[in-house]
């Protein structure tokens, strides 16, 4: 009697765990077997509006899609001493891409990462000023850190910083950048914390730290680059692992999350200065890609330079081609991930 108990009991205990192993495998199956397309005709501007290099995305509680674009500016070296005349921050209605406001004008000379926070303050990172800057959501100057024009390495310099990423308890973390080599943590009211990150591909090292989020417990993920994968570290810069992308590509310029904590990035692919393109991806559970698509939402890669990455509460995702001059918007199929 007490053995045909023990049957039971394992055998229960093997179902269960058979059970929960065949529901995460299906969950697997089901992202791998998402499609998404491209969203023609988006966004709808007016007729003759120029859009520069979209630099930055970013996505408010109302779901309107925030743009930092160089207006008619490209990088050159040196960048250029002057302001850009033009509005350079775009918000568009998620749904048909409309211009709901614009702002900016004569406020960047080179304009780069933007990042929306949980009050709807605007950040952003001109590489030109090598400053970092919050606005409120119509943009009205609220926070300036940084000295513009002057470079440094210090707790009140930055040297091309690249993006920004804003904890729940209002702190934040500059990813800095091109000319430095490191990640630095700020008080809510600005006051230098503490940094972390030396040049180099070891553990904690970075080679052009370009793009900086945040998951739901606060930990910090960084895309590193030139060194073609993503660090993970926790609130206060300890390393916990690294998520690198074997796809035989050059660079992984950003990192974000879904409203369900899918992680997702983008590369970019170049050879003797030929463009390859770029591709979207998702990574699954095991830190591996679970399914990735390029341009025209295919898996292979079509003439582009994707900088930033965004992902809505409905799971569109817009990116910034900086190489097409566009901002695109992808969407699930009807019907693909059943």
């Amino acid at each position: 009697m007490k053995i045909n108990t023990l049957r039971i009991y394992l055998a229960m205990v093997f179902a269960i765990i058979y059970g929960c192993q065949t529901k995460s495998e299906s969950a697997y199956n089901v992202i791998e077997n998402i499609e998404y397309e491209l969203v023609a005709d988006w966004p709808q501007l007016t007729p003759g509006y120029q859009v520069g290099q979209p630099t930055g995305i970013g996505i408010d509680s109302d779901e309107h899609i925030f743009v930092f674009h160089r207006a008619g500016r490209r990088w050159t070296t040196p960048f250029p001493d002057s302001l850009i005349s033009e509005n350079t921050i775009l918000e568009l209605e998620n749904e048909t891409g409309k211009l709901l406001n614009s702002w900016g004008a004569n406020h960047f000379i080179m304009p780069h990462g933007l990042t929306v926070d949980q009050e709807n303050n605007i950040w952003v990172t001109d590489v030109g000023l090598h400053q970092v800057l919050k606005f409120s959501h119509d943009g009205q100057l609220l926070m300036k850190l940084g000295v513009a024009k002057i470079s440094g390495n210090d707790s009140l310099h930055f040297n091309l910083p690249t993006d920004v990423a804003i904890a729940e308890d209002g702190s934040f973390y500059v990813s800095d950048g091109y000319g430095n080599s490191r990640v630095v943590k700020f008080s809510p009211s600005g006051n230098y914390l503490f940094e972390w990150g030396t040049y180099g591909d070891k553990q904690g090292q970075f080679d052009t730290p370009h793009g900086i989020t945040l998951d739901d417990k606060g930990n910090v993920y960084v895309a590193d680059r030139e060194n073609n994968r993503i660090q993970k570290f926790d609130s206060e810069g300890v390393f916990l692992k690294e998520i690198k992308n074997n796809e035989e590509v050059a660079q992984i310029p950003s990192v974000t999350f879904d409203a369900q904590q899918n992680l997702f990035a983008i590369d970019y692919d170049f050879a003797d200065t030929v463009i390859k393109g770029s591709t979207i991806f998702q990574y699954g559970t095991d830190d591996t890609v679970a399914f990735k698509f390029g341009g025209i939402g295919t898996r292979d890669r079509t003439a582009s330079w994707y900088h930033d990455i965004s992902v809505d509460r409905s799971g569109n995702i817009y990116v910034g081609d900086i190489h097409g001059i566009k901002v695109r918007k992808f969407r699930i199929k009807p019907g693909a991930g059943k």
